[in-house]
C-alpha cells in the first residue's frame, strides 16, 4: 500500500467520516418500507449455534420479545487486539440483528478488572491496578467506538460486585461443591456429575494448566480456585474466609447473575473460553442454583496468524491500534465479518487490502447514493416503483434476512446480497428511488449507512488518502 494511503485519519477527516447520517437521510432511514416489501420480507425463524449441544437451533427468547446476552469482555492490562475484535464485533452484529428484529436486548459485557496478569503489570509499572485497568478500559472503549460497535447495555466491572461473588460463593459452599484451605476456596469438580458437560473433555484431559494452578492441597488437580488467600502487595476484600480476592471464572457467574437472572438467553464469547472458563462457569452457577441456565451458548472463532491462533503469549498478535494505523476501522470489520463468527479468520495484508477495496467502493456508492437523493429532493421527484423492481427489491431483502436468520451468515450478505446490490445501484443511479428501500436495512445491521462523506472525491487515490 502507498505511504499516503497508509496515514491515519486526520483529526479533522475523521471527524467528517465518522459524522452521522444528515437528518434527511436519517428521516428516511427510520421511515417504514412500503406494505408491499414488508409483506413480502417478512423475517424467517431466527436459527443459532448452540455450543452445549453442539447443533442449530431455533432461537426462542424465555421472555417472549425480550433477550438477556452475556458476553465475556476483555481483561484490561494492555491493548486489545484484533482477536478481541473478532468477537465483540461478533456479537455486535447479533446484538444489532437481534434490535433490528424488534427484541428489546439487555446485553451486558463485562471487565475483568482484577486479575494475575492487571497485578503483575501493574507492578513492573509501579503504578496501581485501578489506574492500570482503567487506562486500558478507556482504550478498550475507544476501539469499539472506532469499529462502531453499540456499547451494551451495561458494562460492570468485577471490582464492582464482590459482594455478589462472596455471596455465590457461600450458596455453593453451603451446597457441599466447595471448600477452603488456608484461606483459599476451591470448587470440587467431582461433586458436580455434570462437569465437562459443554465442553465434552475427559477428565483425563483436565488436569493443571492455564489458570488452573497445581496445589498439592487441592482433592483433585481440576479442581479451581473461587476465592484466592491475599497475598503481599496485591489488592484483597475481606470474606467469610479470610482476605483475598475473586477467582477468574466466579466473577462471570455472580455477574451475569445479579445482572440477567439465574436463567438467560444467550452467553457468549470466543471459542478458547469453552474450557476451562464457560465449563466452570456453568458448574459454578448450577453448584449455586440448580435452576441456573443458559439457553443458547455462542461461540467466536479465532484470528490467525501463520495458521496459528493469535496470542500475545507467542507475540505473534496484532492490536486494534496497529491495524487501524494503517486501514480505515471499518475495513477491519468488513474484514472480520467476511467470515463466519464460527470460523476462524486468517490474517493477511492481502485479505485487508480487500476490504479496504470494499469498504471504498461501500463508502463511494452511499455517496453517489446521497448525491442523487439530493437532486430528487431538490426537484421534489416522486416516482411509482415498477412492480418488477418491487419484486425485485423482496426478493434480495429476502435473501438478507434468510442469510442473517441462518446463525448470521454474513459472508453470504456481503459478498452477495449487498455487493450485488451496491452494483445494481451504481448501474442504474437514476433508479436509486428503487433502490433505496432495501439498502437501507443490510446497511443498518452491518452498519455501512455511515459514513455518508461530505467532500469531493477526485480520485480513489485522494479518498485512499483520506479515508484508508
Amino acid at each position: 500500500m502507498a505511504e499516503e494511503v497508509q496515514a491515519p485519519l486526520s483529526a479533522t477527516m475523521a471527524e467528517e467520516v465518522q459524522a452521522p447520517l444528515s437528518a434527511t437521510m436519517a428521516k428516511e432511514a427510520q421511515s417504514p418500507p412500503s406494505a408491499t416489501i414488508a409483506e413480502a420480507t417478512a423475517p424467517p425463524q431466527l436459527v443459532l449455534f448452540n455450543s452445549f449441544t453442539k447443533r442449530e437451533e431455533p432461537f426462542q427468547p424465555r421472555v417472549e420479545g425480550k433477550v438477556g446476552m452475556y458476553v465475556c469482555g476483555v481483561t484490561p492490562y494492555d491493548f486489545s487486539h484484533i482477536g478481541h475484535a473478532r468477537a465483540y464485533v461478533a456479537f455486535d452484529v447479533l446484538y444489532r440483528y437481534l434490535k433490528f428484529l424488534g427484541y428489546e436486548v439487555e446485553y451486558v459485557r463485562n471487565f475483568t478488572d482484577i486479575d494475575d496478569k492487571i497485578i503483575k503489570r501493574a507492578n513492573e509499572r509501579g503504578e496501581t491496578v485501578t489506574s492500570l485497568s482503567s487506562q486500558f478500559i478507556n482504550e478498550f472503549l475507544l476501539d469499539m467506538t472506532e469499529l462502531q460497535c453499540l456499547p451494551p447495555t451495561c458494562e460492570p466491572r468485577v471490582t464492582e460486585h464482590i459482594e455478589h461473588i462472596i455471596k455465590l460463593i457461600t450458596q455453593i459452599m453451603d451446597n457441599g461443591k466447595a471448600y477452603a484451605i488456608e484461606g483459599d476456596v476451591y470448587f470440587s469438580v467431582e461433586s458436580f456429575p455434570e462437569y465437562l458437560s459443554l465442553s465434552g473433555r475427559k477428565f483425563d484431559q483436565n488436569q493443571a494448566g492455564a489458570r488452573v494452578a497445581f496445589d498439592t492441597r487441592k482433592r483433585n488437580p481440576a479442581d479451581f480456585a473461587l476465592w484466592k488467600a491475599a497475598k503481599e502487595g496485591e489488592p484483597f476484600w475481606d470474606s467469610p474466609w479470610g482476605r483475598g480476592r475473586p477467582g477468574w471464572h466466579i466473577e462471570c457467574s455472580a455477574m451475569s447473575a445479579h445482572y440477567l437472572g439465574h436463567v438467560f438467553d444467550i452467553h457468549g464469547g470466543g471459542k478458547d473460553l469453552i474450557f476451562p472458563h464457560h465449563e466452570n462457569e456453568l458448574a459454578q452457577s448450577r453448584a449455586a442454583y440448580p435452576e441456573s441456565e443458559v439457553k443458547c451458548w455462542m461461540h467466536n472463532g479465532f484470528v490467525n496468524k501463520d495458521d496459528k491462533k493469535m496470542a500475545k503469549s507467542d507475540n505473534n498478535f496484532f492490536t486494534i491500534r496497529d491495524i487501524t494505523a494503517l486501514y480505515h476501522p471499518m475495513a477491519l470489520r468488513f474484514f472480520l465479518m467476511r467470515t463466519h463468527y464460527r470460523s476462524d479468520v486468517n490474517h493477511s495484508d492481502q485479505a485487508l487490502e480487500i476490504a479496504s477495496d470494499r469498504v471504498y467502493y461501500i463508502y463511494q456508492t452511499l455517496y453517489d447514493c446521497e448525491e442523487v437523493l439530493a437532486t430528487y429532493r431538490e426537484e421534489g421527484t416522486s416516482l411509482p416503483v415498477p412492480s418488477e423492481e418491487q419484486n425485485l427489491i423482496g426478493k434480495h431483502h429476502s435473501e438478507f434476512l434468510k442469510h442473517m436468520s441462518n446463525d448470521l451468515k454474513t459472508t453470504d450478505v456481503l459478498d452477495r446480497c449487498f455487493m450485488e446490490l451496491l452494483k445494481a445501484i451504481n448501474s442504474s443511479l437514476n433508479d436509486l428511488k428503487v433502490w433505496w428501500p432495501l439498502v437501507l436495512p443490510t446497511s443498518k445491521v452491518l452498519v455501512f449507512q455511515c459514513p455518508i462523506l461530505k467532500y469531493r472525491l477526485n480520485s480513489k487515490n485522494s479518498f485512499n488518502s483520506a479515508l484508508f
